[in-house]
Formats: structure tokens, sequence, C-alpha cells
């Protein structure tokens, strides 16, 4: 009975750590998948208002709104579009302290 126990014991021990490695792992993908995400919205975001769309837009820092469906995938946040003159700074800001930090593109049309 001794030995069962402290075999029980031993696989406990051994198991622990693999479990918690598992769960920050999950969260690392998961936080990663976010980002990608809101790379992918960014970026597209970003063409289109290269293409010619910008001139739609009066300068200074505003809220931008995004057409994909993907955006529902993500946290809590918001896009923020920030013209001045020909150069533009599109980002997605998380609004919780443990998102996944800020996606950022800025551009200067010629």
């Amino acid at each position: 009975m001794v030995d069962l126990i402290v075999g029980m014991a031993i696989l406990t021990l051994a198991i622990m750590p693999l479990a918690y490695s598992f769960v920050q792992e999950r969260q690392s993908l998961r936080a990663e998948y976010f980002r990608a995400i809101a790379v992918e919205i960014v970026d597209g975001e970003m063409e289109v208002l290269a293409a010619g769309e910008w001139r739609d837009f009066p300068d200074g820092p505003q809220v931008y709104t995004v057409h994909a469906n993907a955006a529902a995938r993500l946290p809590s946040g918001h896009f923020q579009l920030t013209k001045t003159g020909k150069h533009m700074r599109l980002e997605w800001k998380s609004d919780g302290q443990r998102g996944i930090g800020a996606v950022v593109r800025e551009i200067t049309v010629k």
C-alpha cells in the first residue's frame, strides 16, 4: 500500500508541471490567434485606405469602423485612425489590461 501511495505521489508531482505548461501554452496560442486576426484586419484596411479611401477622412484621430467579420472574434478593443496630411496611422488597441497589445501600421501616401 505504501508503494502505491509513493508511486501516486511521484506521478502527481510529475504531471502537475505538465498540466501547468499546457494551460500556459493554451493562453499563449490564444493571444497569438487574436494578434494574427488583428494584424490581418489592420493590414487589409490600410491597403483600402492607401488605395484612395484616405481622402474621405478628416485630419486628426478618430474611431475607425472595420467591415471584416473576423473583428467579432477579437477581444474588446477598438480601431483608431490618425490622419495627419498624407500620413496615416491605423491601430487596434485592446481595452483590457491583459490584451495582446497594440497592432499598428503607418503609411504616407504619395
